[in-house]
């Protein structure tokens, strides 16, 4: 029996995990986080991970950090886009990226093949002008 060591997540991962949470309403506005220290031993990685996932979130206007009393969502003005509302449009942003990044891929291979394709005929037309 193999034994493999399951990856642990970075910060850009658990922050996903946490925006997806937040989109789902797991978490709504004004709830508390885990606090870093107990979330980076769930997910066996280091608490500087952890606060480097809750730091992007806060930057994307998700999270607030109330010193001395941990992270959470972050309560929104009326009019304001809620955190919900915002991690779900993160969430879907960053599909359409994934998608559109490989749909790009494959016109650029596509295009690749349509040059090879001309550079091949142009070689047999130069062949063919020599041969005059």
């Amino acid at each position: 029996m193999e034994s493999e060591e399951k990856r642990k997540p970075n910060a850009r991962e658990i922050a996903a995990r946490v925006r997806g949470e937040i989109a789902a309403g797991t978490f709504g506005p004004g709830d508390r986080l885990p606090g870093g220290r107990a979330y980076a031993k769930k997910l066996g990685v280091s608490l500087m991970t952890v606060q480097n996932a809750y730091t992007q979130l806060r930057e994307e206007g998700l999270l607030e950090g109330v010193s001395g009393s941990g992270t959470y969502v972050r309560d929104t003005a009326p009019g304001e886009q809620g955190p919900r509302e915002a991690a779900q449009r993160m969430t879907d942003l960053q599909a359409d990226v994934a998608r559109l990044s490989t749909e790009l891929r494959d016109e650029v291979a596509g295009l690749k093949f349509e040059l090879a394709g001309l550079r091949e005929r142009l070689s047999v037309l130069e062949g063919d002008q020599g041969s005059i």
